[in-house]
């Protein structure tokens, strides 16, 4: 157990997380090509994408809804112009924003 708990302290970052933001596509990593799109450590208001893995958002502290569908919108546009991929939300959106590209039920 503490071998598990050391490896996930060192390839996850600690604090205020929402988890795994996207389902990895077919062949590759959500977190990679996040990275890869420049986006690692990348700030809206309270909402961070995390520097430690790039599939990880944060709250930095008092974040608000509006800036963390607003950092899931820049992933997704920034990954999809670079590499033609659609990620696609391991979460749930829930509440009253919706219609947005972050949010599934359009």
């Amino acid at each position: 157990m503490e071998a598990f708990n050391q490896r996930r302290k060192a390839s996850q970052p600690p604090g205020a997380t929402i988890g795994s933001m996207f389902k990895n596509p077919p062949g590759d990593y959500a977190g990679r090509l996040i990275e890869a799109a420049g986006l690692k450590g990348y700030k809206i208001g309270q909402a961070q994408i995390s520097p430690i893995h790039a599939n990880f958002f944060q709250n930095l502290g008092g974040a608000t809804a509006t800036e963390v569908l607003s950092l899931i919108e820049t992933a997704q546009t920034a990954v999809e112009s670079k590499f033609g991929v659609k990620l696609e939300l391991e979460i749930e959106v829930v509440g009253e924003k919706k219609g947005t590209k972050a949010d599934p039920r359009k």
